[in-house]
């Protein structure tokens, strides 16, 4: 070990030192983005968030809301200023305990000024009282608020926080969360995590739910209106809470059929990725118009739509095998989706060959088969496909063959070695593409550049492998029995 010798005197002039403020020229605004070139203007620099505690109140039949956000977090920077995400209409915003100045920019930020600028490393409060009607409010062109016949939801990807609290909306700054939601009785209020408490008075009725593991600010959900909700706990042990709008009409049966066998579910997975690493699991079926899933983190949003040909467990396998893949690990940039889709589509390929329906490698021969050499598939790069083609087909099912093509390089027992280790490698935190080719090298003993530019970084469709081969191209491959439930989960998560 080395040892330093510090001369006498050293350390009283350090501590005079940090006494000292730093200099006004230091503090600077916070970054209006955080830095993702996919979306330069979501999220902010210069602050950590650690907790949400969200308080609100919901008019069903105006769509009215209003709420009190209290943001626990710590400076990153000498700030001057700093912006949070939102859309609602703000009536006061306070910085430890002091009001602040605040003001909108662009199309969804909240610029506030607080009354002392906040030295780095400074632990904040952010107090932020607002109200609106998030059916009313768009940005970009769209809206991640549905409204529904009796309430709504908010639900969508990448973005969905804007419209009901304001955020650092990126998942790399992932926070626990207190929701309490005031609904008029008769009405009920679903959010992530588990049910801490409810309370009525004078009509109303609160509903106080807690997330206790860091959670992305899009895996944040919040559902408004009549449900018929069910509980439960899984053999393994997790509890269960789903819920269905009293309205679906012909697709409650389907719905119902698929989303109550979460729990069986999760415990299949976690045969193959790690325990389930959340305080409870489920999902919730809303009377919206939407046609996409979500992996709201323990508490999946389906469209009903999803269930519109009848029951299909393909699709809840896929978004609860997101919550190791997107939620446990989420991307540390928007370019790393391929992380959370590949192997989501990967865990419905897993499925079939559990149920008899068709094997991974059949599946994959089938994919590869169906999209000749010329087809625009081939164009799209899972590893980096960029803002436009983030959640084509071809992140999907081309990076669910990236994953089978792995699996015949690697090995079994190294793949499914990585498929379980990766989840307890990132736990709650943030991973890229570059880092699950580093550990799958690392598990394996192999060299994994090439194969991971060929399947995820190269434009054109790569040739057959000689070795437990992919099918030529053009060879007739059969259409495995699951492949029509698989594909029904295509409708993609954006707007």
């Amino acid at each position: 070990m080395h040892r330093r010798i510090i001369a006498p005197g050293t350390l009283a002039a350090a501590s005079l030192l940090l006494a000292i403020p730093a200099s006004a020229a230091s503090y600077t605004p916070g970054a209006p983005g955080i830095g993702d070139p996919y979306y330069p203007s979501y999220g902010n620099g210069g602050y950590d968030v650690s907790h949400y505690d969200l308080r609100l109140q919901y008019q069903p039949k105006t769509d009215e809301l209003q709420g009190t956000a209290t943001i626990q977090a710590r400076t990153t920077q000498d700030l001057s200023s700093f912006d949070l995400d939102f859309l609602l209409d703000v009536s006061e915003v306070r910085v430890n305990g002091a009001k602040a100045a605040f003001t909108t920019s662009d199309q969804h930020e909240l610029v506030v000024t607080p009354k002392t600028p906040l030295a780095k490393g400074t632990p904040v409060t952010i107090v932020v009282r607002y109200s609106g009607v998030p059916s009313a409010k768009s940005a970009y062109g769209f809206t991640s608020w549905h409204r529904t016949p009796d309430g709504g939801v908010a639900a969508n990807e990448p973005e969905a926080a804007w419209w009901w609290f304001p955020s650092n909306d990126h998942p790399t700054d992932k926070a626990t969360y207190d929701v309490s939601v005031a609904v008029p009785d008769g009405t009920q209020a679903i959010s992530n995590g588990t049910l801490q408490s409810t309370s009525s008075k004078l009509g109303w009725t609160r509903y106080n739910w807690r997330q206790n593991k860091p959670q992305a600010t899009y895996l944040a959900t919040l559902a408004l209106g009549r449900f018929d909700i069910t509980t439960g706990t899984s053999d393994g042990g997790v509890p269960v809470v789903n819920a269905y709008s009293k309205d679906l009409g012909d697709n409650d049966g389907a719905a119902r059929a698929s989303v109550e066998r979460t729990g069986e579910l999760v415990d299949w997975l976690s045969g193959y990725f790690g325990p389930y690493p959340f305080s409870s699991a489920g999902g919730y079926v809303p009377n919206t118009t939407t046609g996409y899933a979500l992996e709201t983190q323990g508490r999946v949003y389906y469209s009903p739509r999803q269930f519109a040909n009848g029951s299909n467990t393909s699709v809840v396998v896929h978004e609860l095998a997101h919550q190791w893949y997107g939620d446990y690990v989420s991307v540390k940039g928007w370019k790393d989706i391929w992380i959370n889709e590949g192997f989501a589509r990967y865990a419905q390929w897993l499925w079939s060959e559990h149920e008899g329906e068709g094997t991974a490698q059949e599946l994959a021969d089938y994919v590869y088969a169906s999209h000749p050499a010329d087809d625009a598939f081939w164009t799209v790069k899972p590893g980096d496909p960029g803002p436009d083609e983030q959640f084509s087909g071809a992140v999907y099912d081309r990076g669910a063959l990236a994953i089978q093509a792995l699996r015949n390089e690697i090995g079994d027992d190294a793949f499914f070695a990585v498929l379980k280790g990766w989840p307890k490698e990132h736990a709650y935190g943030n991973a890229s593409v570059a880092d699950f080719q580093r550990y799958a090298e690392q598990v394996s003993g192999k060299p994994l550049s090439a194969l991971f530019d060929t399947w995820l970084f190269q434009p054109s469709k790569p040739a057959a492998p000689a070795v437990r081969a992919l099918v030529k191209t053009g060879t007739p491959v059969a259409r495995p029995k699951s492949w029509k439930k698989i594909e029904a989960t295509n409708d993609v998560h954006g707007h």
